[in-house]
């Protein structure tokens, strides 16, 4: 089948064989109150297409539900609803719809958690697409509230765009029958109630719009997946062409147009995230190797091996520019893409002239860290996991040289950066397994340092393996077989390189041994790592092993081990991305498609020239931004991170276009946007004085508290927490409105307290008490419970119930 952008030149093409009517700029007219104009109008119609990509996006959750995805779909309502309680201030549209229509901002919520927990949840397709439809109905309530009606009827023909295009991110992903079934549903919205109003505005438009859809759902039901994609372009752009004639100004009509460009945007993200690991994973692992090579030269440093010290600086940095990590580190995080070159610059200087090594050493390992987290997010962890393995065989290795007090050394860095929470990972991992957690730190990594102090080879031996085990336990647990293989990577690699080291110490005889360590390992298939390798690249699962192989060889042939590592090195390397791209299925490439799409089509859209005329640097930062998705889809940056980004730029952007710049909301973060026109009371940041805590909500997060659960605007971070019975956790604030964090009475122990903030003894009591303004959470506080019951406990935040905010702590 064609892709998207082979597609998209054919469905162009018949495009502009139709003439459609309202691809040129037609006469300007406004109607009173409607959203021509300057002045809070304007305002409006920018508000109103944000309300627009929203409806685009609550039928991509069901789109996703119907393509055997509904957790995702669950995760995308999700979101929607933590933006949509985010977007504060006068002109945010959280308070613009319960302002507008407190019917349709009560209905809009309950129908979104209604399609999360009622329909995705539980399975049931056709609940989630009637909750879809009261949500989307309810903003277009208050579309029509606040707008004239032609802008209004000209946003729900460009929402109806948005939906024609999931249509051919299903087929492209080979779900034709829930394309079939999308495509339906949008035929009939249009025959429902969008047709008879365009065809008087637009008969010629009207007509194409009206064949194209028949045309797609024909050929969506008969399987003909070609003619349907182009017919679904075809679609698309006559809906959009519409939409201009229909709105009252063609400003309010370009931002409608802009918003559909950002649900582009999200649906791009959502589908790269049904593709396994970002290629930022690959990426991260690469600078993880980095790490373990640079820790190799100070090695070689302290041994009086400066030349080759120098010699392992210079091939990072060569290999660095010609790795596929290159591009990825300087889209993803550009200052940590300079501070690492220049770092290994002056790290090689230093080495070289026989300065003191610690602080470029120090340099390199920071912008790795920050690279590292930047490429990959809710992984780094796993791969810091892969470092601190990596690290603990070199510490091993110095002591069999009997370099206790540098085995020591070592340890210690390692377990100074597992309390700092260097990439997330001691939080994780105490998240993922208390016990876990406890043998790692407590009983493996503080026993070796004691086992390495104390010259006790047996207990160096037992916590080695310990920390390798249980690291590897622990990374199999919170990851997918990519995410533990891309470590896994790592590991080998840095292991090759210490033969190496070893080889240039002149000792053949170990530098062999731990060539044949990491064939054994790899054999071993530590988190599916072989399997995964040898299924994926077959071609690079040969070389992997011959080149592991070579490496031993020369050990044993008394010849030098760099030359034969290096190239063991790339293989190894070259196999965390096979593992990873393998696990991407097409839906990374559509993703992708879908993104260089929505910049092709804003290069040659009727919108492009109007937005660079009403805001040049709206127009630079919306462009900036989507070029910013793609390169993050791309190259394996931080698509999530790239998709809020667009979203917020596509925003300022619709309220560029109707020239109300300076009510874009406060919580829009963009270079060069101004100030919002609303004031700071009201966006308040999830603080309301009509509310109160109780006895047990407190400012700030006590010191004492043995655990915290962060309180996003519709989720608890982490969503299950095990404890030790007498450990303290508090909940704190970190963003929507304010929360609650209220035990069902069902789901404690029956032995247990009830508890809830407010400190209330009942459920009924403590849902009671919100109704009356009792219990909150709010900005700057936290909730604070001890808790001494074994068992299970179960809790919800009672006014975010309907989206799923659920928790559960599990006291041991």
């Amino acid at each position: 089948m064609p892709s998207r952008r082979e597609v998209l030149a054919s469905g162009a093409a018949l495009l502009g064989t139709v003439g459609l009517a309202g691809c040129s700029a037609p006469e300007e007219t406004t109607t009173e109150g409607g959203s021509g104009g300057n002045g809070q109008a304007d305002a409006n119609a920018a508000v109103a297409a944000e309300w627009n990509t929203m409806r685009a996006r609550v039928r991509d959750a069901v789109a996703l539900g119907r393509a055997g995805a509904p957790d995702a779909g669950g995760a995308l309502a999700q979101n929607v609803f933590a933006r949509f309680e985010n977007a504060g201030g006068e002109y945010g549209a959280h308070e613009m719809l319960e302002g507008t229509d407190s019917e349709a901002y009560e209905g809009f919520e309950s129908a979104l958690g209604a399609l999360r927990s009622e329909g995705l949840s539980a399975g049931d397709l056709q609940r989630a697409s009637d909750a879809a439809d009261t949500a989307t109905g309810h903003l277009a309530d208050a579309q029509g509230a606040l707008l004239s009606e032609g802008t209004a009827q000209a946003y729900d023909l460009q929402a109806l765009a948005a939906t024609v295009q999931n249509t051919a991110f299903l087929l492209e992903t080979d779900n034709p029958d829930a394309a079939a079934t999308v495509a339906e549903d949008a035929q009939a919205r249009f025959e429902d109630g969008l047709g008879s109003a365009f065809e008087s505005a637009d008969s010629d438009t009207f007509d194409s719009l009206e064949g194209s859809l028949e045309n797609l759902v024909s050929n969506a039901g008969s399987g003909n997946s070609e003619s349907a994609m182009a017919n679904a372009d075809l679609a698309v752009e006559t809906a959009v062409a519409g939409s201009y004639s229909l709105a009252d100004d063609e400003h309010a009509a370009g931002a409608g147009h802009v918003a559909l460009f950002g649900a582009m945007g999200w649906d791009a993200a959502a589908l790269a995230s049904l593709g396994g690991p970002s290629l930022g994973v690959a990426h991260a692992a690469t600078l993880t190797t980095y790490r373990a090579r640079v820790a190799d030269a100070a090695w070689l440093v302290a041994a009086g091996e400066r030349e080759q010290a120098a010699t392992v600086v210079t091939d990072v940095f060569a290999h660095f520019e010609g790795a596929r990590a290159h591009d990825g580190l300087e889209s993803a995080a550009a200052d940590a893409y300079e501070g690492f070159e220049s770092g290994l610059e002056a790290l090689q200087t230093a080495i070289e002239e026989g300065e003191d090594i610690a602080e470029p050493l120090a340099t390199v390992d920071e912008n790795l860290v920050a690279g590292i987290e930047a490429l990959t997010g809710e992984a780094a962890p796993v791969l810091a996991a892969a470092f601190f393995r990596a690290r603990v065989a070199d510490a091993r290795e110095r002591y069999r040289r009997d370099e206790g007090d540098a085995a020591a050394s070592i340890a210690q860095d390692l377990f100074a950066r597992f309390e700092e929470d260097e990439l997330g990972f001691h939080e994780a991992v105490e998240e993922t397994s208390e016990d876990l957690y406890d043998a790692f730190e407590e009983e493996h990594l503080a026993g070796l340092i004691d086992a390495f102090e104390a010259g006790d080879s047996e207990a160096v031996r037992t916590h080695d393996e310990g920390i390798h085990s249980t690291l590897l336990e622990y990374a199999t647990t919170a990851a997918e077989t990519p995410v533990v293989s891309a470590g896994e990577a790592a590991i080998v690699t840095a292991r090759g390189f210490d033969a190496a080291v070893l080889d240039t110490l002149g000792n053949d005889d170990r530098a062999q041994a731990i060539a044949q360590r990491v064939f054994e390992h790899f054999e071993g298939d530590p988190g599916g790592y072989h399997e995964a390798l040898e299924h994926a690249d077959a071609e690079t699962y040969e070389a992997f092993e011959a080149a592991i192989g070579a490496v031993s060889q020369a050990a044993e042939n008394g010849e030098a081990v760099y030359p034969p590592t290096k190239t063991f090195g790339g293989e190894a390397v070259a196999s965390a991305y096979a593992v990873v791209e393998a696990a991407g299925g097409p839906q990374r490439e559509v993703a992708l498609g879908i993104a260089e799409d929505a910049f092709a089509r804003f290069e040659s859209a009727r919108v492009h020239e109007l937005l660079e005329e009403a805001d040049r640097n709206a127009y630079e930062t919306f462009e900036a931004s989507l070029e910013g998705l793609v390169e993050a889809l791309d190259g394996g940056g931080d698509v999530a991170s790239a998709a809020e980004s667009f979203a917020n730029a596509t925003q300022y952007a619709q309220f560029a276009l109707v020239d109300a710049s300076e009510d874009v909301p406060l919580d829009l973060d963009l270079a060069g946007a101004p100030s919002g026109g609303h004031s700071e009371e009201s966006s308040s940041g999830g603080h309301n004085s009509n509310l109160s805590g109780g006895p047990n909500v407190v400012e700030g997060v006590p010191e004492d508290a043995d655990h915290v659960v962060d309180m996003t605007a519709a989720a608890f971070e982490p969503e299950e927490l095990t404890v030790e019975s007498g450990d303290t956790v508090a909940w704190t604030f970190v963003g929507g409105e304010p929360h609650s964090v209220s035990a069902y009475e069902e789901k404690i122990p029956d032995d247990a307290e009830y508890w809830a903030s407010g400190g209330f003894d009942s459920e009924e009591a403590a849902r009671e008490g919100w109704t009356n303004g009792e219990g909150a959470v709010q900005s700057g506080q936290s909730y604070v419970h001890t808790f001494e019951t074994t068992g299970e406990h179960g809790y919800v935040c009672i006014p975010h119930e309907a989206v799923g905010m659920v928790g559960t702590i599990v006291v041991e």
